[in-house]
């Protein structure tokens, strides 16, 4: 009844199920007219770039099984719909998807994935030991369900003319991060920017600041500690990282400060790096608050996970492409196509690293990143804890009173 209610949501916020029904029926159409005899897996794919990679490294494996690869490439919340539609049928659609780490706990409580350890999976000690975590239910140390297909880690990034110009270097915590800021705010430029819109994006902008005070959306028994002095705390400095800047969407943050008219922000490699070259220049994310305070773990983990649908019908052959294309050679021929590695030895390697310097930074943030809270509940979590830090931020509600109604509306969302 449980897996009902939640597939029942998706029906939903994906209009109803009928319409789903029939693009499913088409995305199987395509698959089978692919070919009337070879074996056709259906990768159901985040689209751009994860896609081009499949796209340009499935001919091989194609050859030596004599099968058909086809990736269909979706939006990140209409694959998430798609996936858990199709998990209810008897015969899947797909024979893998791709799963935003986030969603692990949803997809593998709700009988979305199969279980690779079961199948006979064996863990590949080469992959960077926080991202193969992301893949195992219970996180960590259960079985794997899903192995990490693309890396990825938060990053601080800023424009060093603009810090030049302010007199000031590279930032090693947050009370220099809002005293750069000040000064460039002064010299009127944008010190700092935030990604403050409801939800997911001011949660995730904020969660390394929380993260740097010692503070956390829950505890070690899953009470829930958004009121915590440290919490408070960091509100603070981020919204006075707001006062010394500007509030903007993704593509604004980005341009601002590949421009110089904003001095730093946070943000994923993938909105400032292109290739080999880089739209602003970056770091780890600050880990403490002050040269005399503790350092703690603050740069966000991100992987795209893969894994094979537990509805899918071709599973052995579905494994091989999944190991296939989570390979360490895949991995090295894939950075030319816009692929980031997951594996140490790709991480690692000279040529690469002399060709893209910055996945160097991103190997040392994964291996001292943070996951988001584990619950299959994170979705309705994060939408609850965004609408109250954005009335704090945006709206000017007092900080404790919007952390007591945070607190609140999450309370509720873990009891149901």
């Amino acid at each position: 009844m449980k897996r009902e209610r939640w597939v029942k949501g998706f029906a939903i916020i994906a209009a109803g199920i009928v319409c789903f029904s029939a693009c499913s029926k088409k995305d199987e159409e395509k698959a089978e007219a692919a070919s009337a005899e070879k074996i056709v897996l259906t990768v159901a794919a985040r689209g751009g770039t994860h896609t081009d990679v499949i796209q340009a490294m499935k001919g091989e494996f194609e050859q030596k099984h004599n099968c058909t690869v086809n990736v269909l490439g979706f939006g990140a919340d209409d694959l998430k719909q798609r996936a858990a539609l199709d998990s209810i049928n008897s015969k899947g659609v797909y024979d893998l998807v791709m799963i935003d780490d986030p969603v692990m706990p949803e997809f593998t409580e709700n009988g979305v994935l199969q279980n690779l350890t079961a199948m006979g999976y064996k863990d590949d000690k080469d992959f960077v030991e926080k991202s193969a975590a992301l893949g195992k239910s219970p996180y960590a140390k259960g079985d794997t369900y899903a192995l990490p297909f693309t890396g990825n880690v938060q990053l601080f990034f800023y424009n060093e003319s603009v810090l030049k110009e302010s007199d000031s270097a590279l930032p090693a915590s947050w009370e220099d991060v809002l005293k750069t800021a000040k000064k460039i705010k002064s010299a009127g430029k944008a010190g700092y920017v935030i990604r403050g819109q409801q939800g997911n994006p001011i949660v995730s902008d904020f969660l390394p600041v929380l993260w740097a005070y010692g503070g956390n959306v829950f505890d070690e028994n899953w009470n829930v500690i958004v009121d915590s002095p440290e919490a408070k705390k960091a509100l603070k400095m981020y919204c006075d990282l707001f006062a010394a800047g500007a509030n903007y969407e993704k593509n604004d943050i980005v341009a601002s400060v590949a421009n110089g008219n904003a001095g730093m922000a946070l943000g994923w490699p993938s909105w400032f790096i292109s290739s080999a070259n880089a739209q602003a220049a970056y770091a780890a994310v600050p880990d403490r608050v002050s040269a005399s305070s503790a350092q703690n773990a603050t740069g966000m983990i991100g992987n795209w996970m893969m894994g094979i649908t537990a509805n899918s019908t071709h599973k052995e052959l579905a494994l091989k492409l999944l190991t296939y294309l989570t390979g360490a050679e895949v991995q090295k021929a894939a950075v030319d196509k816009g692929g980031v590695p997951t594996r140490t030895s790709v991480f690692t390697d000279s040529a690469i690293t002399a060709k893209y310097p910055y996945f160097s930074v991103i190997y040392e943030g994964t291996k001292n990143s943070v996951v988001r809270p584990r619950t299959p509940k994170w979705s309705a979590v994060e939408n609850a804890f965004g609408i109250e830090l954005s009335n704090v931020v945006s709206a000017g509600k007092n900080i404790d009173t919007g952390l007591a109604d945070a607190k609140k509306a999450i309370e509720e969302i873990m009891k149901k």
